[in-house]
């Protein structure tokens, strides 16, 4: 029995902020959580969110990122479900709702533009989520207690115009200000204009004739003739050919000018001033707007993010279990969709009576993606993120995720890659327990492979006892027979074409597999002496056991296209069958369709006739008494008819309902969904999974083949 680890109690416990007990910076570049932080942060626009990105990590209480989660999946459905949403994410008022905190402090035209901005989009946002809290509850407990505030964009919209500058009519002030403004500077146009013609006219002035300096507006001379007139000097080109000289009669007017927009700057400070005391009073709500602010572009750029990744929301569990559906590894899957090439989905389970999964198989087959996407989708999901697996998937929670994946040399400490490997085990080996997901790759390599595989062994099995969770990928025939012993490790093995010799990228749970070494020399162009001298270097039951684990492979691979060619030939029947169905039905209604018309033709001739007889018998000289009792009884005896007629049909329709519904148990339906393992009922033994859930029927997945089959068809399959 292993000893406990010495630190296992600190590795049950999170850091003071909640994030995972152990997550080193190696385990986040193993799996390239760096790279989805990247492309989180283009996506977020605020510079609070930006800091969060930057920050974020995976944590372990599951209700501090289940929430966001549901939000993020909420911000996603508003597009879908066609919610008008105003855009959020450039409203950064922090700074402004600090300064107005300081008494007598004065905003800026810039802060109140801003402040005016993220108040509208609150609007719009409370606006949006009125009377949705069934579909939105995680949005809509954001903006709980807030209400529309009208006044507050009113009373600067009072003082800005569209543009975002301080209006003319702000104070009476300062409508005089920019009329004498306006006027001055007519006069000045005027007068500068005279000095151009008149200098221009004499030659004395350059090619540019005019500049501005200092906001003044001044003549280009040349610098020969720059005594000829009465001015100032305020400047010379580079090359001092050039003087720029403030004409003598435009001196005062600029300095009146000046003047004038001093007093400008005075009034709006003034003005500004006054409305900062004025919305002072709403800074609580300006913080609420704030954090409200914050929480949405956090939410919209995880959405956006999961939107690019196809991501989902999984069910979350309370335990460290999980189930993927359909998961993706996201920077592949991205990657292979830009270049046109299809990433093909995983689906895995881990559960504590099979929590150590050990996948063998030919390198370049897809192992370490696969166990690169548990881990990554592990880590996304205890950060808040989707992740793109199906929603059918179920994740657990785990304090701590460990890694040992590629081929790692510490230069700076002077390691080998098996030493390197082997102070990660030691690190492992101090906190791993039961709540601990490891991902070991290429788990036992860098060493001598008799002596590494037997100490890999060793840690494999004290990793066992410790009740890890595991996906370890390995050459290694011993730690593959260590986990078909051991009750709750299981092998896997990667699909591979025997044919072709490619890798299928299919996961296959149950009989490890072989490594193709032979195989993959000789299609590599290897001359088979060399090979056949390979073998006769290696012990012979070594050779014995991997042709076997080969050939066992081969016919693993015949069986299951033998399987699929029946399969797609049962599936085709079974669709004949559906066909012909339906053609018999289609034949069998017209004809009582038919039965009908001629049942009412007949029906309506017959009391068009018995109408003839009354209208013969009707005399107009008369009462007509027993004329009219004859009527009544007709039509008393006509209308039981129909009635009787029309409980007939209801009947047999309920007949036909109750005979569909005994065909169908109610735990059918209830149990079959995406996910399920299924066959048909009318006695298939080949089992499908359900990748795809439509309103009658369901998409399975054969193999290889994919049908669309009517639920009343199929049987669910318990695991």
């Amino acid at each position: 029995m292993a000893s406990k680890p010495k630190n296992a109690r600190r590795a049950q416990r999170s850091t003071s902020d909640g994030r995972m007990a152990h997550f080193d910076d190696q385990t986040a570049k193993d799996l390239e959580f760096d790279v989805v932080k990247t492309l989180l942060l283009n996506h977020c626009h605020n510079p609070t969110t930006v800091d969060r990105a930057t920050q974020l990590h995976p944590r372990v209480n599951p209700k501090s990122w289940r929430r966001e989660l549901e939000r993020t999946k909420e911000f996603l459905n508003l597009r879908s479900e066609g919610v008008p949403f105003p855009a959020v994410g450039g409203e950064e008022i922090a700074a402004d709702n600090e300064r107005l905190a300081v008494r007598d402090s004065v905003l800026d035209e810039a802060g109140f533009n801003r402040i005016r901005t993220a108040t509208e989009t609150v609007n719009g946002v409370i606006e949006a989520l009125e009377g949705k809290a069934d579909g939105f509850p995680r949005l809509c407990e954001l903006i709980d207690g807030l209400e529309p505030n009208e006044e507050l964009p009113k009373a600067i919209d009072g003082v800005f115009d569209a543009k975002g500058e301080v209006r003319s009519n702000a104070s009476p002030k300062l409508i005089q200000i920019r009329e004498e403004k306006v006027r001055l500077r007519r006069s000045l146009n005027r007068q500068f204009l005279k000095e151009l013609k008149k200098n221009q006219e004499r030659g004395w002035l350059a090619d540019t004739k005019e500049g501005f300096i200092n906001q003044r507006r001044v003549l280009a001379v040349s610098s020969t003739h720059k005594r000829k007139i009465a001015g100032t000097a305020l400047g010379q080109s580079k090359n001092a050919s050039i003087t720029f000289i403030e004409p003598a009669s435009t001196v005062s007017m600029n300095f009146e000018m000046e003047m004038l927009q001093d007093d400008e700057r005075k009034e709006i400070h003034r003005i500004l001033r006054a409305l900062t005391q004025q919305i002072r009073r709403f800074l609580p709500d300006l913080r609420s707007y704030h954090r409200l602010l914050v929480e949405l572009d956090w939410a919209r750029a995880k959405a956006q993010l999961a939107r690019e990744m196809d991501a989902d929301l999984p069910g979350i569990r309370k335990d460290e279990n999980f189930h993927l559906i359909q998961a993706y590894h996201p920077l592949l899957a991205m990657q292979n969709a830009a270049s046109g090439l299809h990433t093909e989905p995983q689906t895995l389970q881990l559960q504590r009576k099979e929590r150590m999964l050990v996948i063998s198989g030919p390198n370049a087959g897809g192992k370490s993606i696969t166990l690169k996407t548990v881990g990554l989708l592990q880590v996304m999901l205890q950060s808040g993120l989707l992740i793109p697996a199906h929603p059918n998937s179920e994740m657990g929670c785990f304090r701590s995720i460990l890694t040992d994946i590629g081929d790692n040399q510490s230069i700076e400490n002077q390691l080998s890659t098996y030493s390197y490997r082997l102070n990660r085990m030691k690190g492992f080996l101090d906190v791993a327990d039961r709540s601990s997901l490891l991902l070991l790759d290429e788990f036992g390599t860098g060493s001598d492979p008799e002596l590494g595989g037997a100490l890999a062994e060793v840690f494999f099995e004290e990793l066992y006892e410790r009740g890890v969770f595991a996906v370890i990928t390995t050459h290694y025939a011993n730690i593959k027979t260590r986990a078909a012993q051991l009750p709750e490790a299981i092998n896997g093995s990667m699909r591979f074409d025997q044919e072709s010799l490619q890798p299928l990228f299919k996961l296959d749970i149950g009989p490890p597999g072989s490594s193709f070494t032979f195989e993959v020399a000789h299609i590599n162009g290897i001359n088979n002496d060399l090979i056949k001298r390979a073998k006769g270097k290696l012990d012979h039951r070594k050779v014995k056991l991997d042709e076997l684990i080969s050939e066992l492979q081969k016919e693993k691979n015949t069986l299951a296209k033998v399987t699929d060619r029946h399969l797609k030939k049962e599936l085709e029947l079974e669709q004949l069958k559906v066909t012909m169905n339906r053609r018999e039905q289609h034949i069998n209604d017209r004809a009582e369709a038919q039965q009908a018309l001629a049942e009412d033709n007949n029906d309506a001739l017959h009391r068009g006739r018995k109408l003839q007889q009354f209208i013969d018998k009707f005399d107009p000289g008369s009462r007509n008494k027993a004329l009219l009792q004859d009527v009544e009884k007709y039509l008393a005896v006509e209308k039981t008819k129909r009635l009787e007629n029309q409980a007939a049909k209801q009947a047999k329709k309920r007949a036909q309902s109750a005979k569909a519904s005994k065909r169908r148990p109610k735990h059918f339906v209830e149990r079959i969904q995406v996910g399920s393992t299924v066959r048909l009922r009318n006695g298939g033994k080949e089992r499908g999974e359900v990748i795809a859930m439509h309103k009658n029927a369901a998409t399975v997945l054969f193999g290889a083949f994919k049908s669309k089959i009517e639920l009343e068809k199929l049987s669910w399959v318990a695991n």
